[in-house]
């Protein structure tokens, strides 16, 4: 029956004291030595006080009311009281009492039977109790556990346990039927012993784990032994640690599957005699393994203005590129600002093509770049590649078998994120030992490199970071495919003002340290580098201007006394007369055209564009030949641009006023000199047309005027490409008239503004309109012939 109680509050931080438990309390508290002096006050042999749980600064609903059994002292010196829990009451509202404690009224929980249910619960929760305590290795308190045969009391002494938490004790505190609490105590102490099971298999497996590492560390250290009694027998110095490669291995910073592959082979070289031809090519599997970084990248400098300050310095002009570069720097940036490193595997690398003529600056912009961006520079140099091997790797069956240039690009760079440069893609070859440019599409593809493989390693490597510049000079050499893999920057070639400032700033400084000269003892002059340009070295590139210019220091340093100024006019002494008529006089064009059938054109080569002059002559009639002759190593194409350009004006001879009669009974002979260069393309049909209207109508060719285009059998102007390159040879050949198919107007935003300033361009999409611009009026013709 419930009792109503008046009692001194004994407030339990975080602990909970069930019905039954004895347990001590520390006296230096200030709160229990005011509870137990005010339980002692209140009179009475045995003093009484309420213990109830504050969890959290919050007190417990239900405490239990205990009886202070003992005051006194600890061994340890410290005063302390005893205390032994009663029965369960709830706690009511605050009261007066004596003493500073907080006294509160409290009514006792009503004591519920045990039934059935309970008893049955009982059994279970004291035999779980019971297997617990036998794993923990408390044999003396099973015997305790077993003696109790209350069910409620059975419950209660569950508040000693030490894996049920603090909130768990508080509902069994709370809980009045000892069910109730009978059955919170079975489903808790079956998890409870779940998990113990599982810690127990952990224990047990780390245990045998541990005893194998050390049986094979105890046999190892036996085998080392072994091995090394056996060197000394034979004569042999001991094994070095730098030959100990499972040290090594287990050291060094490597993935996952690669330092499983490694160990797989240490196991293997150990087992193997030193005797076998294996353990060399072991030996060297894993010294190469070894040295690639695997884990090493080097940092990018993400200073944009610095990166293009760097990339200006090392190269005049080369716009496009350098744009190039400097996004894909502000696109990592970026991405590593939002934390996007890593996407499936692939980093954020590039793949570009730096196509164009010799001598434009490709090779060297690769090592400019990598300075730009802070990484380290490799060249992989592909010229004359004809073994697939050579990029993939050899397989490790053969002897001597090495990894594949790329690899060794990696490990000589030291770091897994360098600039590569694939130098002269287009002049790969393929033979019977396979096709490196099949092996590439893999090397050069984003959505695979990360996941390379070389043969001779057989394991994954990461080229995702890699930046790779591939270098070529004739883009239709390399094979489509790979081609599709990279985006195409093209490098025209340098207009002449750009010229004159690469010799100053870069070629001029740098051959003069060559040849041991300063630049107080030998000045060139600005003109003297633009006639080196214009009458010296006409090309695309700078090659030939650089070597031109070495010559001069080399004669200045052997002949003249310094200091030296070299000017414009000095170049003959040096140098001898021009190679090239200068364009303030007649240009080349002129001459050239200076009879009928003859009309200037503009191709592109692998050294960047050219002028390509077309012959046309008629045989005489009384000879008896006919048909069309076609001289100059020309291929396929070109030849059928002459066929298509004959045609045409079989078909349209009367209204171009042409007299095409003529044709049928005498033949046609159509040549393009510099006959041991191969020719071939369609952009050579509207010169070829009218280079045989100027021989038909007998009017000149204009000698100001170039052309380009591809021609259809109805008239029509059909685009070509490399429209930059043409323009940029027109304008060094002093031609001042370029004609291009219409439908490349939009190419001309390519073109230097400058050169465009100096060029009259007129865009046409018929060949009517090439024929009026480009044949000179026949009274002008007549003139000229007389």
């Amino acid at each position: 029956m419930s009792e109503s109680l008046i009692l001194p509050v004994l407030p339990l931080d975080d602990e909970v004291v069930l019905p039954g438990m004895v347990v001590p309390l520390d006296l230096s508290d200030s709160e229990v030595r005011s509870a137990i002096d005010a339980a002692q006050a209140s009179g009475g042999n045995k003093p009484r006080v309420l213990l109830v749980p504050r969890i959290d600064g919050r007190y417990g609903a239900v405490g239990v009311q205990a009886v202070v059994e003992q005051v006194g002292r600890l061994p340890g010196g410290e005063p302390a009281a005893v205390v032994r829990g009663v029965n369960r009451v709830r706690v009511g509202t605050g009261t007066t009492g004596p003493g500073a404690a907080l006294w509160v009224e409290a009514i006792t929980v009503d004591t519920v039977a045990a039934g059935e249910r309970a008893q049955e619960l009982a059994k279970e929760y004291k035999a779980l109790a019971t297997t617990i305590l036998q794993k923990r290795g408390a044999w003396q308190v099973v015997d305790q556990v077993n003696q109790i045969d209350d069910p409620s009391v059975l419950a209660d002494s569950s508040g000693y346990t030490p894996w049920l938490t603090t909130a768990q004790k508080v509902e069994l505190l709370e809980a009045a039927d000892p069910a109730d609490r009978l059955a919170k105590l079975v489903e808790w102490s079956r998890e409870h012993l779940a998990e113990l099971d599982v810690a127990e298999t952990i224990r047990k497996d780390v245990q045998e784990g541990m005893e194998k590492q050390q049986r094979e560390f105890l046999l190892r250290q036996q085998l080392a032994a072994v091995r090394k009694e056996l060197k000394e027998l034979n004569g042999d110095s001991a094994e070095t640690e730098e030959e100990d490669y499972r040290a090594r291995v287990e050291a060094a910073d490597l993935p996952q599957k690669v330092r499983e592959a490694a160990l797989k082979e240490v196991d293997k070289l150990e087992r193997t005699s030193d005797q076998s031809p294996e353990t060399g090519w072991i030996r060297t599997w894993l010294d190469t393994v070894l040295d690639i970084p695997w884990n090493e990248r080097t940092e990018d400098n993400y200073d944009i203005i610095g990166a293009r300050e760097v990339l200006d310095a090392d190269h005049t002009g080369l716009s496009d590129v350098k744009d190039r570069i400097i996004e894909h720097l502000a696109v990592r940036k970026r991405r590593q600002d939002k934390g996007l490193g890593v996407v499936g595997g692939r980093r954020s690398g590039a793949v570009l093509a730096l196509a164009g003529p010799p001598g434009v600056g490709k090779t060297s912009l690769g090592e400019s770049v990598a300075r730009a961006m802070g990484r380290k520079f490799v060249r992989v140099a592909l010229g004359g590649v004809r073994d697939e091997a050579e990029i993939r790797g050899h397989r490790r069956t053969y002897v001597g078998a090495l990894p594949g240039r790329l690899v060794r690009a990696i490990r000589e760079a030291g770091s897994m994120n360098p600039v590569v440069l694939l130098d002269e893609v287009d002049k790969v070859g393929a033979d019977y030992r396979g096709d490196p440019t099949a092996a590439l599409l893999e090397v050069l593809d984003p959505a695979q490199n990360h996941t390379f493989r070389d043969h001779y390693l057989e394991v994954e490597l990461d080229l995702s970071d890699v930046l790779f510049l591939a270098t070529a000079n004739v883009l239709e050499a390399i094979p489509g495919p790979l081609l599709d893999r990279m985006e195409v920057v093209t490098l025209d070639g340098y207009t002449e003002d750009e010229k004159v400032a690469i010799a100053r700033d870069h070629l001029l400084p740098r051959q003069l340290e060559l040849a041991g000269l300063t630049a107080d003892e030998v000045t060139v002059g600005d003109d003297a580098l633009r006639r080196l340009a214009a009458e010296y070295t006409r090309e695309a590139g700078v090659r030939s201007l650089e070597r031109s210019v070495a010559r001069i220091l080399r004669k200045v340093a052997a002949n003249d006394e310094l200091p030296v100024a070299v000017g414009a006019d000095d170049l003959v002494g040096y140098l001898g007369r021009p190679r090239f008529v200068p364009e303030s006089s007649l240009p080349e064009a002129s001459q050239r055209t200076s009879v009928p059938g003859v009309a200037t054109g503009l191709a592109v080569t692998g050294a960047g564009g050219d002028v390509l002059y077309v012959e046309a002559s008629l045989a005489d009639p009384e000879t008896g030949e006919t048909g069309l002759t076609l001289t100059g190593q020309l291929g396929d194409v070109m030849k059928e641009s002459a066929r298509i350009a004959m045609s045409y004006l079989r078909s349209h001879g009367a209204e171009l006023e042409l007299p095409v009669t003529a044709l049928k009974d005498r033949s046609v002979h159509v040549h393009f000199p510099a006959g041991a260069v191969p020719k071939d393309g369609p952009s050579a049909g509207v010169t070829l047309t009218t280079a045989l209207a100027s021989l038909l109508s007998g009017r000149l060719v204009r000698g100001d005027v170039a052309m380009t285009g591809e021609i259809s059998l109805t008239g029509r102007v059909l685009p070509i490409g490399g429209v930059k390159q043409k323009l940029l040879a027109a304008h060094r050949a002093g031609i001042t008239t370029v004609l291009i198919p219409a439908r490349n107007e939009p190419d001309l935003d390519d073109v230097p503004q400058e050169v465009r300033d100096e060029l009259t361009i007129h865009p046409v999409s018929d060949v009517r309109e090439v024929l009026d611009i480009a044949l000179a009026p026949a009274k002008v013709a007549s003139a000229v012939a007389a």
